[in-house]
């Protein structure tokens, strides 16, 4: 098998772990805090505490993650053809 299945393989695998990541932090704050009924809610800056962990901190955790993924996993992979093989 050539190299470049192997790296792409490898890369999709850890892009399905950051969505699956992702899921897990958006469902865990949405509805771990978001089952209260509204009158228990907690608010940051004028937004449910459920909604500003699960979908801004969310969105920065899941940048700074990708980011980290593709400086330090990711690897540069030739798209041509080697004719030495």
């Amino acid at each position: 098998m050539d190299r470049r299945f192997k790296v792409a393989h490898r890369e999709a695998w850890i892009g399905v772990g950051l969505a699956i990541i992702n899921f897990v932090w958006w469902y865990g704050f949405a509805y771990g805090l978001g089952s209260r009924p509204v009158s228990e809610y907690q608010w940051v800056f004028g937004m449910p505490a459920w909604f500003f962990y699960s979908c801004v901190v969310g969105s920065i955790v899941m940048i700074v993650l990708v980011i980290i993924a593709v400086r330090y996993f990711f690897t540069e992979v030739p798209l041509e053809e080697d004719n030495e093989q």
